[in-house]
C-alpha cells in the first residue's frame, strides 16, 4: 500500500455550453469583480468574438480596460506590462480570454500584480508558492476560445525567462480561475492550423498524464476519455469550423487534459518547451511533432497501459496498432512529422542541440515521464525528430 499515496485536486464551476458568454457580467458580479482587465493576444484582439464580448460589458455598465500585448510564448515583460495596465486602470480582477498564452498570462496578471517579490520566485517547487500572500491575488475569470491548453481549469502559467530563454511553470492554487465560461461558439471557425494544434495539445496533455507513473486512477479515468474525445472530434473540427458539437467535446477534451496532467507530464511537453522558447513555435503543434518519438522511447514502461488505451479505443493490435493511429491522424490533419518541416530553416549545430538537450532534462515536465529522461536521451530524440526515424 505504500505507492497509493497522492493528492487529488479538481477544477473550479465551469459554465459550459453555446451562447453562454452572454452570462460574463453576471459571472462578473458572482465573484465580486467591478473593474476588470480584459486579457487578450493582440490576433484576437482584432477579432469580432472580442468586440462581442467587449460589447456585453459596456451595455452592462461595467468599466474594463484591455490588455493584448501577449507573445505566442508568453514572456516576464509581457508580465509586468500587463501589470503596469492593472495597476493604473485600479482593476480588481482578470477576464482572461483567449488560448493559452492569453489564459496564462491574465492569470498570472492577478496572481503577481500585488506580490512584493519577483514571479520566478513562486515557481513549481516544492512549497515555494507559500512565499505568496494570497490575500493579494486578483480573482479571474477564465473564458477559453481555443480547445487545448486547459489553462481555464489550471492552478499554474508559464512563463518564458528572457534571459535563459527558458520556460518556467508559476504555481499557487488560487491562480485556479473562479468560474470558467466554455462556450463552443467562440472557437467556431478558428483556422485549422490553431484547431490542430490545440486539439494535438488537449491529446498530448491526455496521453501524457495516462502514462505518467504515480497512483491516480481519477486521473487516468479523465485522460482516457479525454483521448476519445480528441480522436472522434479533432478531425471533425478541423474539417468544419462551425461543427459546434465536434467543438464542444474539444472542449471538454482541453479541460479533461488539464485536470488530468496534474498527475503528471513527460518528455512530449519537455523536449517542446525548449523549442517554443527559442524559435517561438505553436506549442501544442510542437508536441504533436514530438508525440510518436516519445511514445516509442516509452513504450518499455507503458506498452500494458497503451494496450488497456487501444482497447478502449477498439484499435486492434493494442501498443503498435495506437502508434500507427496517432501516426495516421497527424498525417491525416497535415501534422509535421519532423522539426525541419516544422521550423523553417531549423538547422542547430551541436552546441544548439546541446542546449536544448540541457533545457529538455531540468524542465519541470521532465519528471513525469515514464522512463528517465537523460540528456543522451533528448539528444537522440531531438535528433530523430530531425530526421523523422522511429
Amino acid at each position: 500500500m505504500s505507492n497509493l499515496v497522492s493528492k487529488w485536486n479538481y477544477p473550479t464551476t465551469v459554465r459550459f455550453g453555446a451562447g453562454r458568454i452572454k452570462e460574463l457580467p453576471e459571472v462578473l458580479k458572482e465573484v465580486g469583480i467591478s473593474n476588470p482587465l480584459f486579457v487578450t493576444d493582440p490576433g484576437l484582439a482584432k477579432l469580432p468574438v472580442v468586440s462581442s464580448t467587449l460589447k456585453l460589458l459596456v451595455e452592462a455598465g461595467v468599466p474594463h480596460g484591455v490588455f493584448s500585448d501577449v507573445k505566442p510564448n508568453p514572456v516576464e515583460s509581457n508580465l509586468y506590462d500587463g501589470i503596469e495596465v492593472f495597476k493604473s486602470g485600479h482593476h480588481d480582477g482578470v477576464i482572461a480570454f483567449g488560448g493559452g498564452s492569453a489564459l496564462d498570462l491574465g492569470k498570472l496578471i492577478a496572481f503577481q500584480a500585488h506580490q512584493s517579490r519577483p514571479v520566478w520566485d513562486f515557481e513549481d517547487i516544492g512549497d515555494w508558492y507559500t512565499r505568496a500572500d494570497a490575500s493579494k491575488i486578483a480573482p479571474i475569470i477564465a473564458v477559453p476560445t481555443t480547445a487545448g491548453t486547459g489553462s481555464e481549469v489550471g492552478r499554474a502559467g508559464v512563463l518564458t525567462h528572457e534571459e535563459s530563454h527558458t520556460k518556467k511553470v508559476i504555481f499557487h492554487p488560487k491562480m485556479l480561475p473562479a468560474i470558467v465560461i466554455a462556450d463552443p461558439e467562440l472557437t467556431a471557425g478558428m483556422p485549422p492550423f490553431i484547431t490542430i494544434g490545440t486539439g494535438m495539445d488537449a491529446l498530448a496533455h491526455c496521453l501524457e498524464a495516462y502514462c505518467a507513473p504515480g497512483y491516480h486512477p481519477m486521473a487516468d479515468g479523465i485522460a482516457l476519455e479525454g483521448i476519445r474525445l480528441v480522436f472522434e472530434n479533432l478531425p471533425k473540427a478541423a474539417a468544419n469550423g462551425n461543427d459546434l458539437e465536434a467543438r464542444a467535446h474539444m472542449m471538454s477534451a482541453a479541460a479533461m487534459g488539464a485536470t488530468a496532467f496534474q498527475k503528471g507530464l513527460g518528455a512530449i511537453h519537455s523536449l517542446s518547451h525548449p523549442i517554443g522558447a527559442l524559435y517561438d513555435t505553436h506549442h501544442g503543434m510542437t508536441n504533436a511533432v514530438f508525440m510518436p518519438y516519445v511514445l516509442a522511447f516509452n513504450r518499455s514502461a507503458i506498452e500494458d497501459r497503451i494496450n488497456r488505451l487501444a482497447a478502449y479505443l477498439g484499435i486492434e493490435n493494442g501498443f503498435d496498432g495506437f502508434a500507427a493511429a496517432i501516426l495516421k491522424m497527424r498525417k491525416d490533419l497535415n501534422v509535421p512529422h519532423t522539426l525541419p518541416e516544422f521550423i523553417k530553416d531549423f538547422a542547430p549545430d551541436d552546441a544548439r542541440f546541446d542546449l536544448m538537450a540541457e533545457m529538455a532534462i531540468v524542465d519541470p515536465t521532465a519528471g513525469g515521464n515514464p522512463v528517465k529522461l537523460t540528456k543522451e536521451a533528448a539528444l537522440a530524440l531531438y535528433r530523430q525528430a530531425m530526421t523523422g526515424e522511429l
